[in-house]
């Protein structure tokens, strides 16, 4: 291995790590900041203000900012399917569903990755190993969802509903991702996510207006506390570093964070916010991360690249 392959190693080690931990703690952090923040306000300020600053520091650095009208809407696609389709869709159930059970029913994700490469990309075969990942993942779905199917109540019934939301955010956030790594080009990695969050930090907060989000916030130092938190960890840091991740390493593989990222958010939902564990979270997660070791672990087919090979030796 040459030295800048061993670099290279370590920058991917590294940026899993950070996407692993951080985004782990995201979902206690929009929880919080949905409290009294509506959901379309705060992640349209939340990405604006992480894609505007970003941008201006690329620029100061003497990075590319200036991209071809088609570059530009990639970048806008790739953000709000992102962070428009995904996360925003996270911050409205997590009005209303625990945290942890948010990032169980988030982690799903892989799923879609795979349907979504072997479609869009040629990377994967649906193997019978994938398969069956397919098919024991909707069936953790169904133990994590249980109590609320049986429930009778009104707030069950809300929280059922605003479950059921999270596969489709996922999806949007799968197709995103598959979306960037098929159009990735020549573009600055660090600018062209300041662009995709500026797009989706526009987004959300036309979205907001259309709301009226700006007559019902309540602006409290807990709630601007979580959003700083989330600007700064979750998407200067934990994004860019997935971003990096999309360029670097194959989608499957980045995928893996889904499994890793709900034992740092039910754990945190848990001792901060005092979150129920009860035996249907703990049966679903397991059966949703069995789904997903199963999916990940698929077989790769030999319709990739060499440069995606590389990137697969490189990576492991």
């Amino acid at each position: 291995m040459t030295e800048a392959e061993r670099q290279h190693r370590w920058m991917v080690i590294l940026a899993f790590a950070l996407v692993y931990v951080f985004w782990g703690s995201t979902y206690l952090g929009i929880r919080i900041a949905v409290e009294h923040i509506p959901p379309a306000l705060m992640c349209g300020v939340r990405f604006a203000i992480a894609g505007v600053l970003m941008l201006v520091y690329c620029g100061l650095r003497g990075r590319t900012i200036r991209y071809s009208p088609v570059q530009l809407t990639h970048m806008a696609v790739i953000g709000i399917l992102l962070l428009m389709g995904g996360n925003l869709t996270l911050a409205y159930a997590e009005q209303i569903v625990p945290s942890g059970l948010s990032a169980l029913l988030i982690s799903v994700t892989p799923l879609w990755f795979l349907v979504l490469d072997s479609l869009l990309l040629g990377d994967h075969h649906i193997s019978r190993r994938g398969l069956w990942g397919l098919g024991l993942g909707i069936v953790g779905m169904f133990v994590l969802l249980w109590p609320d199917l049986r429930a009778t109540g009104t707030l069950q019934h809300r929280e059922l509903w605003a479950a059921l939301t999270l596969p489709f955010g996922s999806f949007s956030w799968a197709l995103g991702s598959v979306l960037a790594k098929r159009w990735q080009g020549d573009e600055d990695r660090l600018s062209s996510t300041g662009w995709q969050m500026t797009f989706a930090g526009i987004a959300n907060l036309i979205f907001a207006v259309a709301m009226g989000d700006f007559s019902r916030v309540v602006w409290t130092g807990r709630g601007i506390g979580a959003v700083l938190y989330l600007v700064v960890c979750g998407s200067w840091i934990g994004y860019t570093a997935y971003i990096y991740l999309l360029g670097h390493v194959p989608t499957s593989k980045v995928s893996t964070y889904a499994y890793v990222n709900p034992v740092v958010a039910v754990f945190l939902g848990w001792a901060i916010e005092h979150e129920v564990v009860n035996h249907f979270i703990l049966a679903g997660s397991a059966i949703v991360v069995a789904s997903v070791v199963l999916v990940t672990s698929a077989k790769v087919n030999a319709r990739e690249s060499a440069q995606e090979l590389h990137a697969v030796e490189v990576g492991d």
